[in-house]
């Protein structure tokens, strides 16, 4: 058994922790079968899903409250995934948000999933309808990770793979993620960063971020300027998930001489289309 179960079960080793005192009949979702009561695996699991599923990073007693468990058996759930990667701490605060380990299950789950296929298939149809290379991408912590990407045929291109990350702050999908998160967890966010200069055009002022992220709320889409690559322009679209949540982005990358931005903005109903086609496809 793996350090992880072990620290997880606690003292007696068959998945009840030691202060659980809880009578509770736990169940799995509808059409599975019932699952031992007090089962400490599927109390993490909860634990897991609480936090994903805030729009803020949440406090203890909000986690509490959210599975219904005392707060000492939270408590040692939470320093066990935490102590494993699964969940992180705000500095300076008492926030829990999902960890780098967390992060990089979700997005090696979504680039191996069943699904992908067919995302696959609406990447290579946009590609086709707007002649410029196209990504379906994630936040990813500090940085935006690309789920998939399908190369356009012009010879003049920057080549990048599925799994590679880009810093959230200069790519116009980490600032479209950005615009749509909760006011607080943005601005933590950003004092956070390091604002690295990649390009003469990155934005490295918290003002100017702030003022850029405004804008891309009221247009609905975000674009990026030769912030993380000179030479290159690149625009995004919001992937809603069932909850109207922005769950990833769709962009398009192209070198500024080839695709200058008003000419990008004609593209926008191609894009924000396989962003509502790709929707269909993210079983989160």
């Amino acid at each position: 058994m793996s350090d992880f179960t072990n620290d997880i079960e606690g003292e007696d080793g068959r998945g009840n922790l030691a202060d659980s005192g809880s009578t509770e009949s736990t169940t799995a979702r509808a059409g599975a079968d019932p699952v031992p009561a007090g089962s400490a695996i599927l109390r993490a699991m909860r634990v897991l899903e609480a936090i994903a599923a805030c729009h803020a990073p949440p406090q203890l007693a909000e986690i509490c409250k959210a599975v219904d468990l005392p707060k000492p058996t939270v408590f040692r759930i939470l320093s066990t995934l935490e102590h494993a990667g699964l969940v992180g701490r705000e500095p300076g605060s008492k926030r829990y948000h999902c960890g780098p380990r967390m992060n990089q299950l979700a997005g090696e789950v979504l680039m191996t999933s069943p699904a992908r296929s067919a995302r696959r298939a609406i990447l290579e149809e946009l590609v086709e309808q707007v002649g410029e290379t196209c990504n379906l991408t994630i936040a990813n912590g500090n940085t935006v990770l690309c789920l998939d990407r399908v190369e356009t045929s012009w010879p003049l291109k920057i080549t990048i793979t599925a799994g590679t990350t880009v810093p959230i702050h200069s790519s116009a999908s980490g600032k479209l993620f950005m615009a749509h998160m909760p006011r607080r967890s943005r601005e933590r966010l950003v004092r956070q960063l390091p604002l690295v200069r990649n390009t003469p055009h990155t934005l490295t002022d918290p003002s100017r971020l702030f003022e850029e992220f405004e804008k891309i709320r009221q247009q609905g889409y975000s674009t990026e300027r030769e912030e993380y690559l000179s030479g290159i322009f690149a625009m995004a679209v919001p992937v809603h998930d069932a909850d109207g949540r922005v769950a990833a982005a769709v962009s398009i990358h192209a070198p500024v001489s080839r695709l200058p931005m008003d000419e990008a903005v004609q593209l926008l109903p191609e894009l924000q289309s396989a962003a509502e086609a790709m929707g269909q496809t993210l079983d989160w």
